[in-house]
């Protein structure tokens, strides 16, 4: 695989959302699959309301986890401001995955600032976007902590790479088995509602 071009994937959310797990799983999805795999440590606030961030790439050979300005071809957001900050991270031919939630910043909480409400559209200025009720679809299931499952069920109808098993194998390793049928589920529930990739 030493001729496949790195895929660079931008986690942003906030504390508590999950983007540890979801730079884990995305990590040993592309090592079973046989990529050089380079994941950054998630930088940010682990506290709830604080921003994170992590870097995922892999491809034949990858030499740094380190995404630059304009390189990412994955934007997975948990948060629709948190998409807004990091969006000029994302390639002109990239996707944005986005969780349709809501997080109002202390910024916003003290009456100090707005809260946009044109956050997709504004998204549309930097790449293709696919905003996912994820939030909403993992409360019905009756744990919104697999949000982060919803979303990454989302992008694996558009991640050409891999197979839906080679994903679900990926999720039941990363995942304490206890909770490893809903993640499964959760999983599943994202990946119908991406609904059919775009021809293009």
């Amino acid at each position: 695989m030493s001729g496949q071009t790195a895929q660079s994937v931008f986690l942003a959310g906030v504390g508590g959302q999950g983007i540890v797990l979801a730079s884990n799983i995305l990590a040993s999805l592309a090592f079973e699959k046989g990529f050089d795999v380079k994941q950054n440590e998630v930088h940010g606030l682990s506290q709830r309301g604080g921003s994170v961030t992590g870097h995922v790439r892999w491809g034949g050979a990858v030499h740094s986890p380190v995404i630059m300005e304009g390189e990412a071809h994955y934007l997975f957001a948990l948060e629709e401001l948190e998409a807004l900050r990091w969006a000029h991270f994302l390639r002109p031919d990239g996707l944005a995955l986005v969780n349709r939630q809501r997080i109002l910043p202390p910024s916003v909480t003290v009456g100090g600032e707005t809260y946009p409400e044109d956050v997709v559209e504004r998204l549309a200025e930097y790449g293709r976007v696919l905003a996912v009720p994820a939030q909403a679809i993992a409360a019905e299931l009756g744990n919104t902590r697999v949000a982060n499952l919803v979303l990454l069920g989302a992008m694996s109808a558009r991640a050409p790479d891999f197979t839906v098993e080679q994903w679900q194998a990926a999720v039941s390793a990363c995942v304490p088995a206890k909770h490893r049928d809903l993640n499964l589920v959760a999983f599943d529930k994202g990946r119908s509602a991406a609904g059919p990739a775009p021809a293009r």
